[in-house]
C-alpha cells in the first residue's frame, strides 16, 4: 500500500512538473511571438519610411484570361465570384440568426458578420472591377478583402484572448484598411496595402498556433491560411496556369475559387465546432 501511494504521487508530481514545463515553454514562446510582432512592425515601418513608393502598373490589370462570353467582358474572371455572394450572404445570415453557429460571445457575432459582409462586398466589388479593370475600381476589389481579413483576424482574437480586445482589434484594423486604400489613390502608392495583405495572414497563422482555442476544429484556421497561400500563387502563375491546363481557366479565376473556399470552410468550422474550456470562456466573457 505504500508503495502504491508513492508511485501514486511520484506520477502527480511528475504530471505536475511537466505541465509546469509545457506552460514556461508557452509563455516563453508568447514572449518570442510578441517580440516577433515587434520586430515585424519596426521592419515594416523602416520598410515604408526609406523604400520608394511603388505605384500600381497597368500591367497588373492586364490578365491572362480575356474571353468575352455572352457579351460579359472578362468573363471567368467575373463569374467566378459567384462563390463569394453564396457564402457571403449565407454565413451573415446564419451569423446574425445565432443559432447554427457555434458562437458563444455577442463579440463574435460581430467580427463574423463583418466578416462574411466582406466576403458579400468581394463579389460586388470584384465583379465591378473585372467588367473594366483599372486603377479607379481596383480599390472596389482590395478594399471589401482587406475589412474581410480585418474581421476575421478580430474573431480569432475574441474568441483566444478577450472580447473588448477584439472589438478594439476590428475597429483599428478596419479603419488601417481604409486608411491604406485612401492613401494609395491619393499618392498612388501601394505600399501600405501590401504591406497589410501581407502581415495579417501571417498574423492569423501565428495567433492560432500560439494561443489555445475554447473551440474544437482548430484546423480549419492554418487550413484555411495554407489555402489563401495557395491563391496567392495561383495569380502569380496565372499566365502559366493558363498555359498548363490549356486555355480552360486562368490562375486568376482560380485564385477566385481557392479563396471562395476559405468562408465556406470556416462556415464549416463554425457549423461544427463544440466548445472545450467552458470556464476559460466565463472569464472572457467579464473582460
Amino acid at each position: 500500500m505504500t508503495g502504491w501511494s508513492w508511485s501514486w504521487r511520484s506520477c502527480v508530481a511528475l504530471a505536475s512538473q511537466q505541465q509546469q514545463q509545457f506552460r514556461l515553454r508557452k509563455r516563453r514562446f508568447k514572449i518570442t511571438h510578441h517580440r516577433l510582432l515587434g520586430l515585424a512592425f519596426l521592419c515594416s515601418f523602416f520598410f515604408f519610411l526609406f523604400s520608394p513608393k511603388i505605384p500600381r502598373s497597368p500591367n497588373t490589370h492586364q490578365f491572362a484570361d480575356l474571353r468575352n462570353l455572352l457579351g460579359v467582358p472578362n468573363t471567368l474572371n467575373v463569374i467566378t465570384n459567384f462563390p463569394f455572394l453564396v457564402v457571403g450572404v449565407l454565413g451573415l445570415v446564419l451569423a446574425l440568426e445565432g443559432g447554427f453557429f457555434s458562437i458563444s460571445y455577442q463579440a463574435e457575432v460581430w467580427t463574423w458578420a463583418l466578416f462574411y459582409a466582406g466576403i458579400t462586398g468581394v463579389a460586388f466589388g470584384s465583379v465591378y472591377y473585372h467588367l473594366k479593370p483599372d486603377n479607379n475600381r481596383v480599390v472596389w476589389d482590395t478594399l471589401p478583402m482587406m475589412v474581410a481579413c480585418s474581421s476575421l483576424f478580430s474573431s480569432l482574437i475574441v474568441e483566444r484572448i478577450g472580447q473588448r480586445i477584439g472589438l478594439c482589434c476590428m475597429c483599428a484594423l478596419v479603419f488601417t484598411a481604409f486608411t491604406c486604400v485612401v492613401y494609395e489613390r491619393i499618392y498612388d502608392d501601394t505600399r501600405l496595402c501590401l504591406m497589410f495583405q501581407l502581415i495579417l495572414p501571417l498574423a492569423i497563422a501565428v495567433a492560432a498556433f500560439v494561443y489555445p482555442s475554447n473551440y474544437t476544429h482548430s484546423r480549419y484556421w492554418f487550413l484555411s491560411v495554407g489555402i489563401y497561400l495557395l491563391a496567392k500563387f495561383e495569380a502569380i502563375a496565372d499566365r502559366k496556369l493558363y498555359r498548363t491546363n490549356d486555355y480552360v481557366i486562368s490562375g486568376h479565376s482560380l485564385e477566385h475559387l481557392s479563396l471562395a473556399l476559405i468562408p465556406f470552410l470556416l462556415s464549416v468550422m463554425l457549423l461544427y465546432r463544440e466548445r472545450k474550456f467552458k470556464r476559460l470562456g466565463d472569464l472572457k466573457d467579464q473582460l
